[in-house]
């Protein structure tokens, strides 16, 4: 990719000149189609990505093959923190959610450039820490939230991320996502519905009135996207 390119990762388009010469003409831009695996739980990384028009989902799966969600992965992020973290692997699977590009890059590459201690390493342990936010939020909303409330967060953070009203996703897929039964789901969201908050038809959420949204969901989601706008802030 050439130097002067814009990604549309925040991350990427944070850089500064000199570091976008050194990492941009490594970074590949490839397709990512939903349900693909990018790394499995236990298997070591090779690469990192920089999500551009996709969600990545970080989930755990237990032995009976249970699953449940613990952040989610937009433009805003990169997925594969334990490549710099130094663990080179990690306990959870990164499954694409919606159709879109990434940018991949090596992790030798990376390496090199954290030898710099410049502005890269600096943007993604800055990014590690809102998502440790993440993290911890939603194991909280998980604990003490109703299935109402925490499909208004999922919601409301996959529509940050993909910067889109519509989502292409299944009451299943979302039960899955959240660890609960599929039927509080459509419940859930039949009443979204009922209020004119979603539209919901064939595999396909719109949102329609997201200020409702917002008032239908937990702090748990403006907990989240206080760290993250925060966070962003001072990379510019």
């Amino acid at each position: 990719m050439s130097p002067d390119a814009r990604p549309q990762n925040h991350i990427l388009k944070s850089l500064p000149a000199e570091a976008r010469e050194r990492v941009y003409p490594h970074l590949k831009l490839i397709p990512l189609a939903p349900g693909a695996v990018l790394y499995e739980s236990g298997h070591r990384m090779r690469h990192i990505y920089f999500p551009a028009d996709t969600m990545i989902s970080l989930i755990h799966v237990l032995e009976d093959g249970a699953c449940a969600e613990i952040a989610v992965v937009g433009n805003e992020g990169v997925v594969g923190v334990s490549l710099f973290m130094g663990g080179e692997t990690t306990t959870t699977r990164a499954v694409v959610q919606n159709a879109g590009f990434a940018y991949r890059l090596s992790g030798a590459r990376l390496k090199r450039e954290f030898d710099r201690h410049g502005e890269l390493l600096r943007l993604l342990l800055r990014y590690t820490q809102s998502l440790i936010t993440q993290m911890s939020q939603t194991a909280v909303c998980n604990r003490h939230h109703s299935v109402d409330q925490q499909l208004c967060r999922w919601l409301l953070l996959s529509i940050d991320r993909l910067e889109t009203e519509e989502l292409v996703m299944t009451h299943e897929l979302i039960a899955n996502m959240l660890g609960v039964r599929r039927e509080g789901v459509t419940d859930a969201a039949g009443r979204l519905q009922r209020q004119g908050v979603i539209r919901y038809k064939r595999g396909r959420i719109r949102v329609l009135n997201r200020t409702a949204l917002e008032k239908r969901c937990c702090e748990c989601y403006r907990v989240v996207k206080k760290e993250t706008d925060r966070l962003r802030v001072l990379d510019r």
